[in-house]
């Protein structure tokens, strides 16, 4: 994966509220993982809501939200080694990301692409979902229409679960971008609904959102190189086989029966809310193999 440096990094996108004082520090229970006593019940408390804020959503209510400083961002990412640090290079994802949806939603659905922004947060955060803190994971807030992440987030990924590519960071903020693209065409509302008549196919409901997003993810990856800046400036120089196997390698790590392996539990696929990691890495493949979201009916037309 090569960015290119050439390209404007658009800080507009992003809501810098790192070091603001973030929300309330609310902690949010995690129903697997045996609570928050010890590294390992930490890592797997934001395992299991990763990727999809699916848990997180559930769990936060109510609740405002604040306002960040990107000041310090916009000088950082303007200046000639902006490619060189982590905040720079993920709004730049963003940017890519998406740079693609707001040409393909019109394209594939006919629907026009409403803007989200990306929260970068330090510890705890105040959402339209409620507050958050870190341990819930990068997730989406349709209340507020936004993505919400720690970045340190990207150092338990590669250190306690070995995902250590650099192509693991872009496909976490299109599974992201995924769930708000499900949220304007309505998949999500759907999705929740259904799950009220039929509550005892609520996790496999969850577990058909997470994959799609999974797939949308794959969807963007594949046009990457074709994204870019309002200068017409391509965002990506390349992704290569290799970008993508990271992608494929950090969705079979985070998949449900993996992670219920780590936490030291026996596979129960009744538990299950965002798929094994089979499932996601077949979803995100398809998503890469085809480039088209319209391959990426998880739902076989039951919504």
């Amino acid at each position: 994966m090569e960015l290119n440096e050439n390209a404007r990094i658009d800080t507009s996108q992003v809501d810098d509220r790192r070091g603001s004082g973030g929300g309330g520090g609310m902690g949010i229970p995690i129903p697997i993982g045996g609570g928050r006593g010890g590294i390992v019940g930490i890592i797997i408390a934001v395992l299991v809501a990763l990727i999809g804020g699916g848990f997180g959503l559930n769990a936060m209510n109510g609740g405002g939200s604040d306002q960040g400083d990107n000041t310090s961002l916009e000088r950082k990412c303007s200046a000639q080694d902006a490619l060189e640090q982590l905040d720079c290079r993920n709004t730049a994802y963003v940017n890519s990301i998406q740079a693609y949806w707001r040409t393909a939603l019109p394209e594939v659905f006919g629907e026009q692409y409403r803007p989200s922004k990306t929260v970068f947060f330090s510890q705890n955060v105040n959402t339209g979902c409620g507050a958050a803190d870190s341990g819930v994971g990068p997730f989406y807030c349709p209340a507020d229409d936004l993505v919400y992440i720690d970045l340190t987030f990207y150092r338990l990924l590669a250190d306690q679960l070995g995902a250590e590519g650099e192509f693991a960071q872009p496909y976490v903020l299109a599974h992201e971008y995924g769930h708000h693209v499900q949220d304007l065409l309505g998949t999500e509302a759907q999705m929740r609904r259904q799950q009220q008549r039929d509550p005892n196919n609520a996790n496999a409901l969850s577990v058909k959102l997470e994959l799609q997003a999974d797939c949308y993810a794959g969807a963007w990856a594949k046009n990457a190189t074709g994204t870019a800046d309002e200068q017409g400036q391509k965002i990506f120089k390349s992704v290569t086989e290799q970008d993508i196997q990271q992608a494929i390698d950090t969705a079979e790590k985070i998949g449900d029966d993996a992670i219920q392996k780590r936490a030291g539990r026996p596979v129960n696929p009744d538990e299950f809310t965002h798929g094994t990691s089979e499932q996601r890495k077949q979803w995100f493949t398809k998503g890469y193999s085809t480039g088209d979201p319209k391959a990426c009916d998880t739902f076989g037309g039951t919504l």
